[in-house]
This record gives C-alpha cells, sequence and structure tokens, in this order.
C-alpha cells in the first residue's frame, strides 16, 4: 500500500439515518492507508441527527452541512469541489456498505489505463432474497383497458418489517399504480407472477410473509414459495395473508454497469438477474452508476460535474455520456464488490420518482442523443402519458369509477417541466457533439 494514491470518498445523506453511518463505518474499514483516504458527508439539510452522531463517532469523516436539499447531483457537487487535491474521487450512496477490498481493485485499473474516467464495481443488492409466486386468475377490465389483471398487491411484511420499498417485482407485474390511503400504490399482477422477498443476509429466513392483496371481485388465487402452497380467494377489500417461506436465498445483480435499452431508458446491467457468475469477468461498459463508482480526477477536470437541475436520477448517466462523447472510457471491476440496500432514501414506487425519472430521462437525451433520437423519444412520452390517460382516466369513467389521476398527473407534469428546461438543455449541447451509444 506504500505509495498508493489520495483518494477521496463522496456521501451525501437526507434523512438516512443508521443507513448512512453503517456506509460510512464500511468506508472507514477499507482496506487502504488512511492518511491517503478522505471521506466527506454532505448532509443535505438532514434532521435524522446524523451531523451529531458522525462528528461525535467518526472524527475522520468531513462533514459539509449544505444548508438546503440539494438532490444528488448538488451535494455530490459540493463533496468533489471539497476535495480538489484527491487524484480519484468515489461516489458510494448512503444506503450502501463497501467490502474492505473494494477501492484497490478500482484504483489499479484508473492506474493502469488512462482513458478510463471510471471504474465500476458489481453492486449487489444488500441482502439475499427468496422467491413467492403468485397465481390467479384474471379478467380484463375493458372499455379502453385490455389488460388481463389478476389480483393487486400494495403490501408485504414480515417479522413485523415493512418489506414493500425492497420487493423485486420480477415478472408477471404491471407497473405501479397510485390509489387511496388504503392502497397508496399497488401492481396487479398478470395471472402468474413472481415476487422476490428479501431476509436478512447470514440470517434465519423468516418463517412466513404477509402479502396484502385486493381485486374486483372474488377470485381465486394461490401463493408458493419453496415451504409449499396456500389457496385463498382474494376479493375487493384488501386484505393480508400469510405465506409460508423457505430458502435456499440467493444473491442478485444490482448493477455491473450501466447501459441504454429498448426506448432510450438508462439502465443498470445485469438489474434483478440472479448472481451466478455471469458478471464475473471485467468489461468496457457504456456508463456508470452514481451507486458506487471510482471516477479519475483528469476525467471530472475535463468533464465537469453534475447537472443540479436534475435533483435525483440519470445525472449520474448524463455525465458519463458527456464523458463519452470526450473520447472517455469506464469499465466495470468485478473484484470490487459494493452492497446496496435500494430504494432505501428514495423509492422507486413514489410519484417524485415517476416525476424525476421521466423528466431527466428525456433531459439527457435532448443533451446528448442525435435530436432525431431525442425527438422521437420525447413524442413517445407523450403517446405513453395518453395511453395512460386512456387507462386510468377514460375507462374508469366509461365504466362509471372513479378515475385515477396519480400516474397522468405526474406524467404530465415531468413533460412540463421538461418543455420548461429544454431551452437550457439545448444550450448547454451547443459545442457538445454527442457519441451515440
Amino acid at each position: 500500500m506504500a505509495g498508493r494514491p489520495l483518494v477521496g470518498v463522496v456521501v451525501v445523506n437526507f434523512n438516512g439515518g443508521e443507513l448512512t453511518t453503517d456506509c460510512l463505518r464500511s468506508l472507514l474499514a477499507t482496506a487502504w492507508p488512511p492518511e491517503r483516504l478522505q471521506v466527506v458527508l454532505v448532509d443535505n439539510s438532514s434532521g435524522d441527527g446524523v451531523v451529531e452522531t458522525v462528528r461525535a463517532r467518526y472524527p475522520a469523516v468531513t462533514v459539509i452541512e449544505s444548508g438546503a436539499n440539494l438532490g444528488f447531483g448538488g451535494g455530490c457537487n459540493l463533496g468533489l469541489a471539497h476535495l480538489g487535491s484527491a487524484e480519484y474521487v468515489a461516489l458510494v450512496n448512503n444506503d450502501a456498505t463497501v467490502a474492505p477490498g473494494w477501492l484497490a481493485p478500482l484504483v489499479d485499473v484508473l492506474e493502469t489505463e488512462r482513458s478510463l474516467g471510471a471504474a465500476c464495481p458489481k453492486i449487489l443488492f444488500s441482502t439475499p432474497f427468496v422467491d413467492v409466486h403468485l397465481e390467479s386468475e384474471t379478467r380484463v377490465p375493458g372499455r379502453g383497458d385490455r389488460r388481463r389483471l389478476g389480483v393487486r398487491m400494495s403490501g408485504l411484511r414480515a417479522n413485523g418489517a415493512d418489506l414493500y420499498p425492497r420487493a423485486q417485482f420480477v415478472d408477471g407485474f404491471w407497473d405501479v399504480e397510485y390509489g387511496d390511503a388504503e392502497e397508496p400504490r399497488y401492481r396487479w399482477t398478470g395471472g402468474r407472477a413472481q415476487l422476490r422477498v428479501p431476509v436478512p443476509p447470514g440470517g434465519p429466513i423468516p418463517e412466513a410473509a404477509d402479502l396484502r392483496l385486493a381485486a374486483d371481485g372474488p377470485v381465486p388465487a394461490v401463493l408458493r414459495s419453496s415451504a409449499g402452497p396456500v389457496e385463498m380467494t382474494v376479493d375487493a377489500q384488501p386484505r393480508w395473508f400469510r405465506v409460508p417461506l423457505a430458502g435456499p436465498a440467493y444473491e442478485v445483480v444490482n448493477s455491473a454497469g450501466s447501459m441504454l435499452v429498448d426506448g432510450e431508458y438508462g439502465a443498470d446491467r445485469g438489474y434483478l438477474e440472479e448472481d451466478r457468475g455471469q458478471y464475473d469477468a471485467p468489461a468496457d461498459v457504456l456508463a456508470w452508476s452514481g451507486a458506487g463508482v471510482l471516477l479519475s480526477r483528469p476525467y471530472l477536470d475535463d468533464v465537469g460535474l453534475f447537472d443540479e437541475r436534475y435533483f435525483l436520477y440519470y445525472e449520474d448517466f448524463d455525465l458519463a455520456w458527456r464523458g463519452r462523447a470526450r473520447g472517455w472510457r469506464y469499465r466495470y471491476v468485478p473484484e470490487s464488490v459494493v452492497r446496496h440496500v435500494h430504494s432505501a432514501t428514495s423509492d422507486e414506487t413514489s410519484t417524485l420518482f415517476a416525476f424525476c425519472n421521466e423528466r431527466n430521462r428525456l433531459l439527457t437525451l435532448a443533451r446528448n442523443a442525435s435530436p432525431g433520437r431525442a425527438a422521437t423519444a420525447a413524442a413517445r412520452s407523450l403517446l405513453v402519458t395518453a395511453s395512460y390517460a386512456r387507462r386510468d382516466v377514460v375507462s374508469p369513467l366509461l365504466r362509471g369509477e372513479p378515475p385515477r389521476w396519480a400516474l397522468v398527473a405526474v406524467r404530465l407534469r415531468a413533460l412540463a417541466s421538461f418543455v420548461r428546461l429544454l431551452p437550457g438543455t439545448l444550450a448547454a449541447r451547443r459545442g457538445h457533439q454527442g457519441s451515440e451509444p
């Protein structure tokens, strides 16, 4: 470790509580000379007491209070500005923890190939999972809604803990929808669906999980796990149904670098795949994830920092794309392992996620993709919003039911905000030749 470069690490906190302190504890245990590692915590005006705890327990961590919620990009920029002397800078989500040997493989790769601007670890979900399968009869609502719907799921718990935000809706589920106070968000199944239930790492698997289910009428259904099936009838009243759980539990990939998928969406490579070793080889990747990455100082000096208008989501994909246009490359390094709770401090079933994700996706394309691709994506977004309006507003009205405005409203707000920010985005694009993936 003698002669190792100076590495800075930025962690942004917004009411992360114990997750943030767990993250910092793991970073301070990194196998790296302590005098060559600078850890900076940027607190976005939280009310969780983390600032006081860190100052008392972890004096080696530099704490910066932003005074306002700057979002992920703004918080990172504040931390990066403080680490101007660091030769490499890592970004680690406050709901992630690192293995002791996570840093050295990333540094070694960037030291070896100077054309690399970023090195990405293998990011696994923080817990293993077990499967539950849902089977039921289906119906087609009709009058503008042609989906085959089975039962809708709005809650998941085990041993008294709310697991719904960290559940994985792997297959057979429709997109999230928003309802009333009893079912603030839910997902319909399509008759057969696979659900992943998070279980404690290294600990015993809970004996059972409870799923809150409902349907538009009495629907026969079966919950299946490795412990066996449970038959039930689901009706219009949301109720909790218990299913026994059994192993073996297995690890799931969160990110092995980032990529662009059909429909012009940025996505994590390997997302939701069972980790069977299929991502155990190094590879060049299109982009990197801000949940865990090591960036070189020349890369940042050349490309710049995050676009703070994004607030949350896609700011990392935008910065990676801008770097590609200037000739920078990114390498996935599986020897480095980071574990991520995912959606712990920003719920991906929330309307905030839906708003920022769609708006920022369109902004990223407008700034980096060809004009034709960006325009096509914006037009498609409008058409998709119209299809949701037909499904959630027009179809219920034709059936004599209350309309569901939440998803349509948030997508319209996202489109309106995109249009408002578009002139500044196009101005930033001037003189910047996009690199088409």
